[in-house]
Parts: C-alpha cells; structure tokens; sequence
C-alpha cells in the first residue's frame, strides 16, 4: 500500500473513532440545509415539481467529515459545491433519494436531534415529504399546504418564485 493510501486509511479510522453521532448532528445544526424548492414543469399537473434534498457542505480540509456522515447514513454523494467557481473550493454532501431521506436521514435526527432553529426546517422537511409518499402534493390542496408550510418559515432566502406565484 502507498504512503498515502495508508494515510488516508489512518485518517479514516481516526475520523471514526473521534466523531461522535451528535457531533454530526451538531455539524448538521450549523452547516446543513433541508432543502424544499420548486420548479417549473409544464409536464406535470399542476405545472410545479417539489424539490427535496438535503445539502450538508464544508471546506476541503474538513471533507472527509462529509465522508464519514455519509457512510453513517449510507447513502448519499459527495461532489465540489461550485465546481466552476476559482475562490469557493468547499465541498458537499447530497442526499436527494427520497427513500433515503424518509428511511436514513429523518431517523438519524430523531435519534439524535438538532438543538438551532434547524429544527424547524426539519419539520417542514418531514411534512414536505410525508405528503408526497401520500400523493398529496399531487393535488391543488396538498400543494398548497406544502407552499404555505414551506414560506411560514421566516428564514430569510432568494426564493426563485414568490408564494403568490406558485398558488396562482
């Protein structure tokens, strides 16, 4: 083996041993994003496609914390957050699957809660989610209640569309 492959093993196992599953939460707490967006889709029924995912990024030197919450979760990909970008060389964690979301992530942070006001972006994540395993967002009733769920939170973003623009 490498120098550098046994390196990197060393480090790996150093990172499990040291890294705490609420140290990841906690990580998650300052760092994460549970992501509701929406999207154009003439395609669909109500011309709007639900976007859930969640984002976990970090600079390169702490890039193998994302590595190892991934393989905690076991799911998940890691990729550059701007790849085209010469100043911002950060990294993120996606996990986009939605059975991943529902069956790894969701309980992870039940068993090991979030304490910032990302909680609360996790309950509307978790409500998002649940009305679509039910189909609900399917119709004009669910998807309003996922929009108004969704733009309650007053955290201050760049929302593409308005509130007024996905319910008219």
């Amino acid at each position: 083996m490498s120098s550098k492959k046994a390196l990197d093993a060393d480090n790996q196992q150093a990172i499990e041993n040291k890294v705490s599953n609420e140290y990841l939460s906690g990580f998650v707490d300052g760092e994460g994003c549970f992501y509701v967006g929406f999207g154009k889709r003439e395609d669909l029924p109500l011309k709007w496609q639900i976007i859930t995912e969640f984002h976990l990024s970090q600079n390169p030197g702490g890039k193998n914390v994302l590595e190892e919450f991934s393989r905690r979760l076991g799911c998940g990909y890691l990729k550059p957050n701007h790849p085209g970008s010469s100043k911002d060389k950060s990294w993120v964690l996606i996990v986009k699957d939605r059975k991943n979301l529902k069956e790894k992530l969701i309980p992870f942070f039940k068993k090991y809660p979030l304490h910032t006001s990302k909680r609360v972006e996790l309950s509307i994540f978790e409500f998002v989610l649940s009305l679509i395993e039910k189909k609900e967002h399917l119709t004009r009733e669910g998807f309003q209640q996922i929009v108004e769920k969704v733009f309650q939170n007053p955290r201050v973003t760049n929302k593409r569309y308005s509130k007024e623009v996905l319910l008219s």
